[in-house]
């Protein structure tokens, strides 16, 4: 629309100032004039006048103006909350009913901008939650203020990121507010209160949660299940608003995935904030090792030095100078003034004790066959005995001929082999963790490679004794000359032993032809004595980051069996795992939805936890005003549930007008324009204005002659 408007400009042909002056002078001489009584002084001043006002160079100015629409923003949250109930069909109904009734207003121009859902992604460290009004703020920037009628929001109520107060720049305009969902509604949910990150494994920590009901007719108490990796699930009864304390047993080490869930309620909304999950990272506390050894040689040290170097690890260290049955005739005051205490180590504190070490022992009279059948009974109870041996393994003197003998894998033949040679890892040791990429091993034969390809040369230092040994249970995973089982692994009931078939290790740790890894192997033997997760030959772990799930295959067999994942919705998908390396494969996939996933090939199971990446989004989900209210009172505008008018009439008001009421909502009228042409009119022409003066000045001049 084109319209026009006149006005009087001003162009001076000197400065003001000077102009200024002159009429100073002008009216100074007048009051002059006019005090001597002068004839023709006020003819004097309309020449002056005439003069200065040319001087000004008055003109007419008409502007052709352009009328500019006026713009109406909507903001529609479209986020994962709006999926409850009828919520987004509302919002759809109403933002086309918008569009037509818009569209039927003159001078007004429609901008619409969406806040999608799922604006995170899963694993997301995120603030989180429904970022309206900065997706609002974003929107204004590219909005002149003098052009904006009104803002109208689509949306649940439920909005994260209100400033409070309100801020000028949100309230120059109607902000409308039209609510989905229905007034008054009511939920359950879950609430975390505290979940502990770290526990030590074998013991417990406690969690502590609540449940919320806001249903008029909510009971308590409500169903509850806790669920610890694959374990069965923990089932108990929790009060409605009140905080409990759950004791959430650690029973592996690294992340145990732990569910809580609780059961719908009567005005239930979502299940969504029903559950929750959390990982509780399980480390071992100092380990207390016993270490006895037999009489001393270089190895001895190397022991107690590798132990005594882990500040994790507590260290009780005995050595067995001499039997009670060896007569060297020393004096009595020169032994020992202690007195070995076989009766608090091997029968009071022996569970106390998280491995037990024989380096070298020797049997006699010492540890009696009594504490060695106590030694047996804590491995098949479910300790760790690590046995490193020496020539006198192949004896009658051998432990293995106590009653600790019946939870060893290996039993001597009788000889020892005294002559170089180097340890390699076995077809199976190549597969298990304890051995599989130790440094300096060498490469295995690939997994497609033929038959006859073999396996690289280890690079570390020979050893120059083992004592050849039946391996009747158990894995060998290194071997030694000819081939014999050298590193010797299995497992006793709930116990685990470790057979070392050689007191040569230290050599490695001396540096002798290159050396080797000592240090390592000792570590991992111990640690799978310990039953870390990370070194079970049979595993099957699946670890998310985000939306990605890596799902990892360890065993000692040939192949691998596809994976079942069942998803949290219940949904199954069969996975199939790519070899990576012998004993090991891996897959790889994405999802989409937070929840907890359970893997299974067969044999094995494990869960992986995808968490949640929008927790705030859903820790309230009921639709409310109260949140956007300060908003729209702040702007002059209203609020409407579209569950009471789906489609609320829309106006222009006039600024300063009210512009909302019970069933309407109203769009400023700003009247703005645009310029498009200007033109410019003399009021003061040249010859105008010198015929103006001479007839000032001539009558002047004539009143002043009579």
């Amino acid at each position: 629309m084109t319209s026009s408007a006149a006005s009087i400009a001003f162009d001076p042909l000197l400065p003001w100032e000077v102009l200024l002056l002159f009429g100073v002078i002008g009216i100074a001489i007048g009051i002059a004039g006019l005090a001597r009584r002068a004839t023709g002084v006020l003819w004097r001043i309309a020449a002056v006048a005439v003069v200065l006002a040319a001087l000004a160079n008055p003109s007419l100015v008409e502007e052709v103006r352009r009328g500019i629409d006026d713009v109406a923003l909507i903001v529609v949250d479209d986020s994962d909350s709006q999926s409850i109930n009828d919520r987004r069909a509302q919002i759809t109904a109403a933002r086309e009913a918008l569009r037509k009734r818009l569209g039927t207003l003159e001078g007004l121009e429609v901008r619409e901008v969406v806040l999608p859902p799922n604006s995170l992604k899963l694993g997301s460290e995120s603030l989180g939650g429904t970022r309206l009004i900065g997706t609002l703020r974003n929107a204004l920037v590219d909005i002149p203020r003098e052009r904006l009628a009104g803002v109208i929001l689509l949306t649940d109520g439920q909005v994260h990121d209100v400033p409070n107060p309100i801020p000028p720049e949100l309230a120059t305009a109607p902000t409308h507010v039209l609510l989905s969902g229905r007034k008054n509604e009511a939920d359950r949910l879950l609430v975390l209160e505290q979940t502990p990150k770290f526990g030590v494994v074998g013991k417990s920590v406690t969690a502590k949660f609540r449940v919320e009901d806001s249903a008029p007719d909510a009971k308590g108490p409500a169903p509850v299940s806790i669920t610890v990796g694959s374990d069965p699930p923990l089932r108990l009864n929790a009060p409605i608003g009140r905080t409990i304390e759950v004791e959430i047993p650690v029973a592996n080490g690294g992340a145990n995935v732990v569910q809580v869930e609780v059961a719908a309620g009567t005005h239930e909304l979502t299940m969504e904030n029903n559950r929750a999950l959390f990982v509780v990272n399980g480390v071992r506390d100092r380990l207390r090792v016993l270490l006895v050894s037999g009489e001393p040689y270089p190895g001895e040290r190397a022991w107690r030095n590798l132990l005594k170097g882990d500040p994790a690890v507590d260290l009780v260290h005995f050595t067995i100078l001499r039997t009670p049955s060896k007569d060297d005739f020393t004096p009595t005051r020169e032994l020992s003034l202690i007195q070995f205490p076989m009766r608090e180590l091997f029968d009071l504190k022996l569970k106390e004790f998280d491995l037990i070490v024989f380096d070298r022992y020797e049997t006699g009279s010492i540890i009696t066959r009594e504490y060695f059948g106590n030694i047996a009974n804590y491995v098949r109870g479910g300790g760790a005995l690590l046995l490193s041996v020496g020539p006198v393994y192949a004896t009658q003197r051998s432990i293995y001929r106590t009653p600790l003998g019946a939870v060893l894998p290996a039993p001597p033949t009788g000889d020892v082999i005294e002559r170089g040679f180097k340890p390699k890892p076995t077809t199976l040791g190549d597969r298990h963790p304890v051995t599989a990429e130790l440094p300096q091993a060498g490469n295995p034969a690939p997994i497609d490679a033929p038959a006859d390809v073999q396996r690289q040369e280890p690079s570390w230092g020979r050893w120059f004794r083992m004592v050849p040994a039946r391996a009747e249970k158990g894995v060998t995973v290194l071997a030694g000359a000819d081939d014999k089982p050298l590193v010797v692994l299995d497992r006793v009931g709930e116990g685990r032993v470790a057979q070392i078939l050689s007191d040569h290790l230290w050599l490695w740790n001396r540096g002798i032809e290159g050396g080797g890894p000592q240090a390592e192997l000792v570590r991992r033997i111990a640690h799978w004595l310990m039953k870390e997760p990370d070194l079970e030959e049979e595993a099957l772990r699946a670890d998310a980051h985000g939306g990605r799930i890596d799902i990892k295959r360890q065993t000692l067999a040939d192949t691998f069996s596809p994976v079942e994942m069942t998803a949290p919705d219940g949904s199954r998908r069969t996975i199939t795992l790519n070899p990576l390396a012998p004993g090991r494969a891996i897959a790889t996939i994405q999802v989409d939805k937070p929840g907890l996933y359970k893997f299974d090939d067969g044999k094995l199971k494990t869960v992986a936890a995808v968490g949640n990446p929008d927790p705030l989004e859903f820790s309230d989900v009921r639709a409310t005003a109260s949140k956007l209210k300060p908003l729209a009172d702040a702007s002059g505008g209203g609020m409407i549930w579209l569950s009471d008018v789906p489609d609320p009439d829309v106006r222009r008001v006039s600024a300063n007008r009210i512009a909302h009421g019970d069933s309407w909502i109203g769009l400023r009228r700003n009247e703005s324009y645009a310029v498009t042409g200007v033109n410019r009119y003399p009021l003061l022409p040249g010859l105008v204005v010198a015929l103006a003066f001479l007839l000032g000045i001539g009558l002047a001049w004539f009143r002043e002659g009579k």
